[in-house]
């Protein structure tokens, strides 16, 4: 395999470029960084025809990924499978509905494959104090990663979070500190900390890499549906790093010629007690406002605001997408359907997206030929708190 054809970073708002050879956050007007590379020279290695041979996690896209796979680090991140839902499927009128299941990766969730990315990349670039805010389960790979590494992880965690995300950042010796709040809450303490404790920010799109573990999920699904795109994917969006992360992933295959201009409809779906996004896509708003009083059992979900939330808005509406929120009543009935029908234990954040799908076939926004994806983002085993009285 040839080596990442990684060139510079982009800021996404303003367009200015910054090296990609230094430990950097955000752009100096507060706009995400995306990372951009060489993709004539990729295009030389990676090729369609060239990816049968190569090995089967993440790093085999390594030509558009940051660093070197062989000094990655990595614990078997990427590769989980895409699964036909026969059963839903028929009672929908969908004869190709697929679950691309996340809860195979290292910690259960796919937010294994953007810590991979992420810390791997800091600690090529020099970092050695890891810090981020979270719901839970990138808490847990943040420490798993960093333990993998050698590096010191330190993750700040809404007291009422998922009893496994709490224990699991702790079995991996990361420094655990509960927060009385949300994860907006996390953030801000984090804000005032890291520059004293020296801490590296890891936060949701705070820095450049993680978005790129998570696009390897567009490239999979490329790959398990032959060589083409799904007509529609419905995305669990809290921080929604997956789906900006797709959509970067399908820009970047047009530009290697592997596919046209045609996208996937992306689809966000939101839990309605934390749906910054569907309410900023219902208003026609390039960006969402702060949601007060979030409250949902699906923990991913309750982000108050993205940070990414004007490119998870542009991508729905450049795809002929749409936004959706769903009651926490109808996941639970959806984690008990995907268990009991297809024998899948999903996360009540995954669940969400099959919540949604009759109101989006009943719109209309689905068609009954479409080949639709789900995203499960993790196992329903990290919940077993959360599920426990709900599911009996």
């Amino acid at each position: 395999m040839a080596d990442s054809a990684l060139t510079h970073l982009e800021c996404s708002r303003c367009r200015a470029t910054l090296p990609a050879d230094r430990l950097q956050n955000l752009c100096s007007c507060g706009g995400p960084l995306l990372a951009r590379y060489d993709l004539v020279r990729a295009g030389r290695t990676l090729t369609r025809e060239g990816l049968a041979g190569r090995r089967r996690d993440l790093w085999r896209y390594e030509e558009v990924l940051p660093g070197k796979a062989s000094e990655a680090v990595a614990l078997g991140e990427g590769g989980t499978p895409l699964l036909l839902l026969p059963r839903l499927g028929a009672e929908c009128g969908l004869a190709q509905l697929y679950l691309k299941d996340e809860s195979s990766n290292p910690t259960g969730t796919f937010k294994a494959r953007g810590l991979a990315t992420g810390v791997s990349q800091a600690r090529a670039l020099g970092a050695r104090k890891l810090a981020l805010p979270t719901a839970g389960n990138a808490g847990g790979a943040l420490a798993a990663y960093a333990a993998r590494a050698g590096l010191e992880a330190y993750v700040l965690m809404p007291k009422d979070a998922p009893r496994a995300n709490r224990l699991e950042c702790q079995a991996h010796g990361a420094r655990l500190i509960l927060v009385d709040g949300l994860i907006s809450d996390c953030a801000r303490l984090l804000a005032q900390r890291k520059q004293r404790e020296g801490w590296f920010d890891m936060s949701t799109l705070q820095e450049p890499y993680r978005v790129e573990g998570k696009k390897t999920l567009g490239y999979e699904l490329y790959e398990q549906l032959g060589g083409r795109l799904p007509d529609a994917i419905l995305y669990p969006t809290g921080g929604g790093v997956g789906l900006i992360g797709m959509w970067k992933a399908f820009e970047e295959m047009e530009a290697l010629g592997w596919i046209g201009p045609a996208r996937p409809k992306m689809i966000a779906v939101q839990a309605s007690g934390c749906a910054p996004v569907v309410r900023a896509f219902e208003q026609g708003k390039s960006q969402s406002q702060p949601w007060k009083w979030a409250r949902t059992l699906a923990a991913g979900l309750r982000v108050p605001k993205p940070l990414g939330d004007f490119l998870i808005l542009d991508a729905i509406r450049r795809s002929h997408g749409a936004a959706i929120a769903v009651s926490d009543k109808d996941i639970l009935a959806a984690v008990r359907a995907w268990a009991r029908q297809e024998g899948i234990f999903g996360c009540p954040e995954g669940a969400a997206t099959l919540a949604a799908l009759p109101r989006l076939i009943e719109s209309r926004v689905i068609g009954r030929d479409d080949v639709v994806v789900l995203l499960n983002t993790g196992s329903g085993m990290k919940y077993l708190d959360v599920l426990s009285k709900a599911l009996r």
